[in-house]
């Protein structure tokens, strides 16, 4: 049995990995301890998980229960810290995606995996969605030959993606925005599809929707003048689990988990486009949008020996099929569908199986979903190049991010 701490008790941290472990994993994996800068937040966690101990710094919850591996859940940008100090008292990490948000950080945590020869896991939970696996079957079968062409569109409704505008992830300097901290999902998996390298990244971004677009705005959404009228108003007091875990800790830190859409310091995108060139030659088509009336993605592979498409949809209406389809299109004319049905569970069933493969017994990895810092890595740096190319308005390369290397160790 492995003994693990958690750093970090907000949504995350709570619903994916300490909940789960103190009621589901106890047989495999001892929880010690919890540690966040906000204490009351550790404080309901540890209630919830019986009673588990709350430590007031990280360095004192490793020195007191010498875990096998921390859980690093917090804001994006504090990452590379807690990871790398993690790796330091010799305990290998499990880090929340992205594994990071610019190349300066990666290098500093790729430098302490090397010099500590522990190991650092990152959560892709979307490689374990059956769908997504599926696709991945596929391609690695030579259903559609050598690929060339891939186009991703991702679109966030105004649910989902308004709520990344009103919590810290709409400053740049903590989540990296969301070609960083959400993007880093899709990059992974057309990264794991084609199981080739970027090279070479150009994007595009606006913050067209969200920031300053409203005269009626406030500063948070309870007590707004405009509360009644405004179809982004959120009741932070309406789900428990935000009333206590955010409402009610405000006064530790001044956190507000209801802050305006169209704040003027927001600093991310909600339009983004971009291109990437692999190692393959494949290229990659990819745009995200914030602000849709609906919430899914579209998939098309081209590949010289045919076409898959493949799309799903979680809201808007669109919703309730039983199964998902992956249609290819052979180059004799032939089309053939592939139905996965559709999984129950926390992000369509990812969720659970991917802490089978952390938490549980030792099991068979033949599609390669488990992830460690080189995919961690690959995915977050498209992204980072991707805000370095919209900033600047040029190609950016991942050689001139990792220092002129271009490839990280497998």
């Amino acid at each position: 049995m492995r003994t693990y701490v958690i750093v970090g008790a907000g949504a995350r941290g709570r619903h994916m990995f300490a909940g789960p472990l103190f009621a589901e994993w106890a047989d495999f994996a001892r929880l010690a301890g919890v540690y966040d800068l906000n204490r009351h937040r550790a404080e309901l966690l540890s209630r919830e998980c019986g009673g588990i101990p709350v430590f007031p710094d990280m360095d004192e919850m490793l020195k007191a229960t010498k875990p096998d591996v921390v859980i690093v859940a917090t804001i994006d940008s504090m990452h590379d810290y807690y990871i790398i100090r993690a790796l330091e008292a010799g305990c290998d990490v499990i880090s929340e995606k992205p594994l990071t948000i610019n190349a300066g950080k990666l290098q500093a945590i790729l430098e302490a995996e090397r010099r500590t020869g522990r190991q650092v896991t990152v959560t892709f939970n979307a490689r374990f969605m059956p769908y997504m696996a599926g696709i991945k079957k596929l391609l690695k079968e030579g259903v559609v030959g050598r690929v060339l062409g891939v186009n991703l569109e991702w679109h966030l409704d105004r649910v989902h993606g308004a709520d990344y505008f009103r919590r810290w992830h709409r400053h740049m300097d903590n989540s990296g925005g969301l070609l960083v901290h959400k993007s880093t999902h899709h990059f992974d998996l057309v990264n794991w599809w084609l199981d080739a390298e970027p090279v070479e990244v150009s994007a595009m971004g606006e913050l067209g929707f969200y920031g300053p677009k409203r005269e009626e705005r406030g500063e948070r959404c309870q007590g707004c003048s405009y509360r009644n009228r405004c179809e982004f108003y959120f009741d932070i007091a309406k789900d428990a689990f935000n009333a206590s875990y955010y409402r009610d800790a405000e006064a530790e830190d001044g956190y507000y988990r209801d802050q305006c859409v169209f704040s003027d310091d927001t600093s991310i995108y909600d339009t983004m486009s971009l291109g990437v060139q692999y190692d393959s030659k494949a290229i990659l088509t990819y745009s995200l949008t914030a602000y849709s009336p609906y919430e899914g993605w579209k998939l098309v592979i081209h590949g010289v020996d045919g076409r898959l498409e493949a799309e799903q949809f979680y809201s808007g209406g669109r919703t309730g099929e039983p199964y998902s389809e992956i249609a290819i299109y052979h180059r004799d004319g032939e089309i053939a569908l592939h139905r996965i049905p559709v999984s129950g569970g926390s992000h369509s069933g990812g969720d659970e199986r991917l802490r089978s493969m952390l938490f549980g017994e030792a099991i068979p990895d033949p599609l390669g979903q488990q992830a460690g810092t080189r995919a961690g890595a690959l995915s977050m740096l498209i992204g980072a190049a991707a805000n370095i190319s919209i900033a600047e308005r040029r190609p950016v390369t991942i050689g001139e991010l990792m220092g002129g290397g271009q490839s990280i160790e497998r």
